[in-house]
C-alpha cells in the first residue's frame, strides 16, 4: 500500500460583526473549541463588554461534522492524521480570512482569542498570521510546543486563563505556559478562577479589562 496526500481547494466559513461606529475599530477573531461552531465563539466574543468597539470575527474549524446529540453542525480544528499539513492548511486559511476582512475595512491591530482545542490554532495563527498581534487571550487550552520564543514574542501580551477544576489543562501546563510567555518576553496576565473547564463570566470579566488596555 501507498499512502499519498493530495492538495485541494476547499473552502471554509467565518462570522463578523461589524462595531457600532467607526471603519479603523481594531479586531478582534476567535478561535472555538472541539466539537463547537463559529457561532459559539463568536457569542462569547460579543459577550465581552469591551468588544462593543472592536471589530469581532469567529472562524470555523475546516474539519466539519454533525453533533447528533443537539441536530448541530460542529467543527474541530485538526487530528494527529497529516498533523503538519493540516497546521500549515489552518494558518494559510487564517491568512486569506485576515486579508479578506482588512480589504474591506482595515484595522490597526488584532487580538487573538481562542478556547480549548482553539487555543493552540489560535496560538499558531497569531505567531505566523500578522505583524499587528496586540495580544492573546487563551481560556482552557495549552500553547503548541512547536512555537519559539522569538515566535511568541511577537505577541505583545496574553492573558491565560484556566478554571481550578478544568480536567483538560492542568495546573501544570498552565504554569508552564506562563513561563514559556513571559520568557519570551510577553506581558502575560494570568487568571485561575473558580471553575472548570468553561469560558467563565470572569474570563469574561477579565478579557474586557484586558481589551479595555489595548484598545
Amino acid at each position: 500500500m501507498i499512502e499519498r496526500t493530495i492538495a485541494i481547494t476547499t473552502h471554509g466559513r467565518y462570522l463578523l460583526a461589524p462595531p457600532p461606529a467607526g471603519e479603523a475599530a481594531p479586531l478582534l477573531i476567535g478561535f472555538h473549541g472541539y466539537g463547537e461552531g463559529a457561532d459559539t465563539q463568536l457569542e462569547r466574543l460579543r459577550a465581552i463588554p469591551a468588544a462593543s468597539r472592536w471589530r469581532t470575527a469567529s472562524i470555523q474549524g475546516l474539519h466539519r461534522f454533525y453533533d447528533r446529540r443537539a441536530n448541530q453542525v460542529v467543527a474541530s480544528w485538526m487530528t494527529r492524521q497529516d498533523r503538519e499539513l493540516a497546521i500549515a492548511d489552518n494558518i494559510a486559511y487564517v491568512s486569506a480570512i485576515l486579508a479578506e476582512i482588512a480589504r474591506d475595512a482595515p484595522f490597526p491591530h488584532i487580538v487573538f482569542a481562542g478556547f480549548s482545542q482553539g487555543v493552540a490554532m489560535m496560538f499558531r495563527a497569531a505567531t505566523a498570521c500578522s505583524s499587528r498581534v496586540a495580544g492573546a487571550i487563551a481560556v482552557g487550552g495549552d500553547i503548541p510546543p512547536e512555537i519559539s520564543p522569538e515566535a511568541l514574542a511577537g505577541v505583545r501580551s496574553a492573558l491565560v486563563c484556566r478554571g481550578a477544576r478544568d480536567p483538560w489543562y492542568s495546573t501544570e501546563k498552565f504554569d508552564a505556559d506562563v513561563t514559556r510567555l513571559r520568557s519570551a518576553g510577553v506581558d502575560t496576565r494570568p487568571l485561575h478562577f473558580d471553575g472548570g473547564h468553561e469560558w467563565s463570566d470572569e474570563v469574561v470579566r477579565a478579557a474586557s479589562a484586558f481589551l479595555d488596555q489595548l484598545a
